[in-house]
């Protein structure tokens, strides 16, 4: 080969090529130059590679007339190989050494990295600007199976790789949450995510997967100087799949001379489960979780997955404990029906889960979950989460748990504490951004929740929940302009039944409703049924804006319909708050004064402020409104003293709390206007 290039030139055969392409990090750097005859006459397919100070980026004179071939071809040619050589690896990184060697003696050396600007750490969740020696986010594994649909497959071995290092108390490993947000980036700025994510190391890797063959690569590269630390391929039949994960997992904490105790290390090498089939069922389920969006569709997807995993095998306690988180997020977010039979699979899955393992971190966490999502004990979920520290030492779902018992305690500032230590494992969790800005929108400081918001944008921009959720802002604020301008480019569909919601408060506040009317006839024209009683709600929704705009016929026809469904979904979901709430509301509609109130009063038996300050509000509310129109001025008076004094969520939009600004705009309170009480609390805040 050396008689094919000119001074500088680094040029690979194809065969070494093949090995290399696997590594994003030199995909860039690698172009097909076409063939070139070497001794005896034999011709060899040859890459270039080159980079800005590395290498000769001319085309050899030798090959300078022969067309360049195109590189898509190039690389589907790299890619399609069926073999799988044993030593090329090897080859491939003593040719780049030596090139190396050789372009330090002929170039100036690099210049140094462009220094980054770091952000101190702040109750904003921002990264520290001492980023610890021992880190690693594991970025997503790139697919390169032929069949596109083994990215779950890529995934799941990326997600397990990072679970096994998160085991390890030595190391800080970024949660998975915020590196999933780099799986589908062009290119990688590696410097850039490490500053963005606080590391001082990334993981990058891909996997084939062949028939009962797998193929992973897997490097590690230093974040700040974007220099590889190590490098390993495997190839494997995919019954060793889990040794290969624990293998690299074992490798990096030792590159990083990170102190692995005994208990790890167990941990570490113990397989999830000997079932193929199953562990293929719970990685799909895994990926379910892993979308954008806290939706009806993606729960159901994620519970039915981990459902086959653990029927195809029963002693699969990383699955339980994943089924049984699935089912109380499900149950406490109501992106699943919230029934008692939901809560019974929760618990049941976690015990059993325990059973199977009870020092799995995973299990005990899943216990703790349950007892705070489903049963709302707070103090037996406390045990559990702090129990689960000693093995999960890098879960931000553990701090973030924590962030929400204390939130529902009313202990602000310790939960303010918790939601940070949670962003410095998971930065770029948008879902955890979210609900940090829900507490700040509990406690009314809108700014600080605006400006959480404005970095979830960041990470995901034009998200239609987010961008609901400032005008709703803007709305609590009494600016209905800007809340116009935030919703008028948003198409939620029936699964963003919040920004739904919003929408359609926004036309009442405004007291035009035509528009948000035919878009509700249409929706439910042909109703979700999976989104269960949130179809109902969407209904009481209807019937308002049809009252609003002065067809009371209509509005009660949607009201009946509405109050038929719920009280049918009420049997089955006895504690579901929010559909209490909203029976309330639709009796207060149909005039059913005795029944509203009767639900009002259920509501906050169910759902005390003294125990959860949070979600408490909403029933008070709910009461208030009730009251209001139902002729009961002094319960409404005394409710609206009460909310305007407190935080917490609101009735209508559930993470709203009820504002005087509010108070002018909603037409439910209309009846109380020429009240000098009502007046006076108006003005008075």
């Amino acid at each position: 080969m050396l008689d094919c290039g000119d001074a500088g030139h680094i040029l690979l055969s194809a065969h070494i090529a093949e090995d290399l392409v696997h590594y994003r990090h030199w995909q860039p750097y690698l172009h097909d130059i076409g063939e070139c005859e070497v001794k005896h006459g034999r011709r060899l397919h040859l890459f270039n590679l080159y980079k800005d100070n590395l290498g000769n980026r001319q085309v050899p004179q030798k090959l300078m007339g022969q067309k360049r071939r195109r590189q898509g071809a190039a690389w589907s040619r790299l890619f399609s190989g069926p073999g799988w050589p044993k030593v090329a690896l090897t080859v491939a990184l003593l040719v780049l050494a030596v090139a190396l060697v050789i372009s330090s003696l002929m170039f100036v050396h690099r210049a140094p990295p462009r220094k980054m600007t770091s952000t101190a750490a702040e109750p904003t969740g921002s990264v520290a600007s001492a980023i610890p020696a021992k880190s690693v986010a594991v970025l997503p594994f790139e697919n390169f199976s032929d069949d596109k649909e083994n990215a779950y497959f890529a995934d799941g071995i990326q997600d397990e790789i990072l679970t096994d290092l998160a085991k390890v108390a030595d190391l800080k490993v970024i949660s998975r949450t915020s590196v999933m947000q780099y799986k589908n980036a062009v290119k990688r700025n590696l410097r850039e995510i490490g500053q963005q994510l606080g590391v001082a190391h990334v993981l990058e890797g891909s996997v084939q997967r062949t028939g009962n063959r797998v193929r992973v690569t897997a490097q590690l590269i230093d974040a700040g100087t974007d220099t590889h630390l190590w490098a390993e391929r495997y190839d494997r039949d995919l019954a060793d799949v889990f040794a290969i994960q624990s293998e690299i997992a074992k490798a990096i904490a030792d590159h990083l001379q990170a102190k692995i105790s005994p208990s790890e290390k167990a941990a570490i090498e113990k397989p999830p489960t000997t079932d193929l089939q199953a562990y293929d069922a719970y990685l799909r389920g895994l990926a379910y979780t892993l979308k954008t969006g806290n939706t009806p569709a993606n729960t159901l997807g994620a519970q039915k997955y981990l459902r086959e995993a653990v029927r195809l095998d029963p002693k699969f306690a990383l699955a339980w404990a994943l089924l049984s988180n699935v089912d109380a997020r499900g149950y406490i977010t109501t992106t699943l029906q919230p029934t008692i039979s939901l809560r019974e699979e929760a618990r049941q899955a976690a015990d059993t889960a325990l059973t199977l393992q009870p020092n799995l971190g995973e299990a005990v966490l899943a216990k703790g979950s349950y007892h705070y999502a489903c049963l709302k004990d707070y103090d037996t979920a406390v045990r559990y989460f702090e129990q689960a520290r000693q093995f999960l030492p890098n879960s931000s779902q553990i701090a973030v748990s924590l962030a929400y018992v204390t939130r529902r305690r009313g202990q602000w500032d310790q939960s303010e504490s918790y939601f940070n230590e949670a962003q410095r494992l998971d930065p770029r969790n948008v879902w955890l951004l979210t609900n940090h800005a829900f507490s700040y929108i509990a406690l009314r400081r809108f700014p600080e929740a605006l400006r959480k918001l404005d970095r979830v944008l960041d990470i995901t921009p034009d998200d239609v929940d987010t961008l609901a959720y400032k005008a709703a802002i803007a709305q609590a604020q009494g600016d209905l302009p800007r809340a116009a301008a935030l919703l008028a480019p948003l198409r939620p569909n029936p699964d963003h039944t919040s920004a739904l919601e919003t929408q359609a408060y926004q036309a009442i506040l405004e007291r035009r409703p035509a528009h948000i009317i035919s878009q509700f006839n249409e929706i439910l024209a042909k109703p979700d049924p999976a989104l269960g009683y949130h179809n109902g709600a969407l209904r009481f929704w209807l019937g308002w804006a049809q009252d609003i705009a002065g067809d009371h016929s209509a509005a009660q026809q949607s009201w009946r319909q509405a109050r038929s469904e719920l009280e049918s979904f009420l049997r089955e979901q006895p504690e579901n708050n929010n559909l209490i709430g909203d029976l309330a509301l639709i009796n207060m509609g149909l005039g059913d004064k005795a029944a509203a109130l009767a639900l009002s009063e259920r509501g906050m038996a169910e759902l005390p402020v003294e125990k959860d300050v949070v979600s408490g509000a909403g029933p008070i509310e709910t009461l208030a409104r009730v009251a209001a129109q139902m002729g009961e001025p002094d319960r409404a008076i005394a409710a609206l003293q009460q909310l305007l004094s407190i935080p917490g969520t609101g009735a209508l939009e559930k993470y709203i709390p009820l504002t005087p600004a509010l108070l002018r705009l909603d037409p439910m309170f209309d009846p109380l206007r020429s009240d000098p009480r009502f007046q006076k609390l108006v003005a008075a805040h």
